[in-house]
């Protein structure tokens, strides 16, 4: 099954980053769109507006892209069998925070499609920077495998 793997990293890799760049893209996005969204009048068209554009992005960019994302970072992960690097150990867990943020991201967007500002424009701000830390950490942690 690794040789599998191993034979087809090239494609995975291919796979891997046009899905990380897509997810990113994402990621980076969505919060830039709540910060926006919080200065609208609840039911405005304008509101309403927003209200799609993120569904949209969540369902039809950053949720697949995230999932290819994965799937084609474990078949890298086993063909190269990386389980035994500390590198990669750290990027694993860096991964799943950056997955975690994404699922808060789906939870205020329910939040918004609900007609609930909860948070601030400044909140949105704020963790606009979260992804950019992830990535910044996760490109190092790959290229420079530093332990």
């Amino acid at each position: 099954m690794i040789d599998f793997f191993a034979e087809y990293y090239r494609w995975f890799l291919s796979l891997h980053i046009m899905a990380v760049i897509s997810w990113m893209a994402g990621m980076f996005y969505m919060p830039r769109l709540f910060v926006y969204h919080t200065r609208l009048e609840v039911g405005s068209e304008a509101f309403e507006m927003f209200k799609e554009m993120e569904r949209k992005l969540i369902r039809m960019i950053i949720n697949p892209a995230m999932i290819v994302t994965w799937i084609a970072g474990l078949c890298m992960a086993f063909g190269q069998d990386l389980w035994s690097e500390h590198w990669f150990h750290v990027k694993f867990l860096a991964v799943i925070i950056m997955s975690g943020f994404h699922g808060f991201l789906s939870r205020w967007r329910r939040q918004f499609a609900r007609d609930e500002i909860v948070h601030s424009e400044r909140f949105y701000r704020q963790v606009n920077e979260i992804p950019t830390v992830l990535m910044i950490g996760i490109v190092l942690l790959v290229i420079l495998k530093p332990f």
